[in-house]
């Protein structure tokens, strides 16, 4: 009776330890060797490369504007650095959805801080996610990265009109449209980071769906002025 009860006690101990380590809450560390976009890094620990998906927010894609942007600030602030992963999730994609700090600050919070990232409302449902938004409107009022343009679409908005070539605008009356608004005057190139102006001749290019009402707009998503039309 007593040998059969200490070895249900270690059985239990183990299975608590199983279940301890195997808890999405369970952080590990671990060096980023890739950065898909703003939102997804891939990192290297224990000899195999996971790919993890930031949790509770969504940047830019690649082809909107400030998708460059956004990705470059993820790239400067992990790429080749150690990060520590918390694990909340596994998206249907497979990967891990975490949040992930370096230098003891939240990289999810540093992209919503600096005007990159919106906080993802129909995921984010933790207790912190109303100070995520907290942070979210600040930045907005800032005018900070994409807040620049007043115009910005969600991702979410843009993946699901299926225009994965070419962003939604918004018009004066805020409604969405696959057109850019009347004050969309600059055509950016999302593949060579050149915008141009009306009348250039690459102003209607295959890759230039970026769309900006202003010069300084353009350039504050990381475009160029092509050298052609000068605009």
């Amino acid at each position: 009776m007593t040998g059969s009860f200490f070895s249900s006690g270690r059985i239990g101990v183990l299975l608590v330890l199983l279940l301890a380590f195997s808890s999405p809450s369970f952080a590990w560390t671990g060096k980023v060797t890739g950065v898909a976009d703003g939102d997804t890094i891939t990192v290297l620990h224990d000899g195999r490369s996971e790919k993890i998906r930031l949790h509770g927010i969504d940047t830019p894609e690649r082809k909107q504007a400030f998708g460059n942007k956004a990705e470059a600030l993820t790239n400067s602030l992990v790429r080749g650095r150690t990060v520590e992963v918390m694990p909340q999730t596994v998206d249907r994609y497979g990967r891990t959805v975490a949040l992930v700090y370096v230098d003891g600050q939240s990289l999810n919070e540093l992209l919503i801080r600096n005007g990159y990232a919106w906080v993802y409302q129909k995921y984010c449902k933790d207790s912190f996610c109303s100070e995520w938004s907290r942070m979210e409107e600040l930045a907005r009022s800032q005018k900070k990265g994409m807040w620049q343009d007043p115009h910005i679409v969600p991702p979410w908005e843009w993946r699901h009109s299926g225009q994965t070539s070419a962003p939604l605008f918004a018009s004066s009356d805020g409604k969405r449209s696959g057109k850019p608004s009347t004050g969309a005057v600059f055509h950016g190139n999302v593949s060579s980071m050149k915008f141009h102006a009306p009348g250039c001749k690459a102003y209607h290019c295959k890759n230039c769906t970026a769309f900006f009402p202003s010069r300084e707009a353009a350039m504050a998503a990381g475009y160029t002025p092509c050298k052609l039309c000068n605009p």
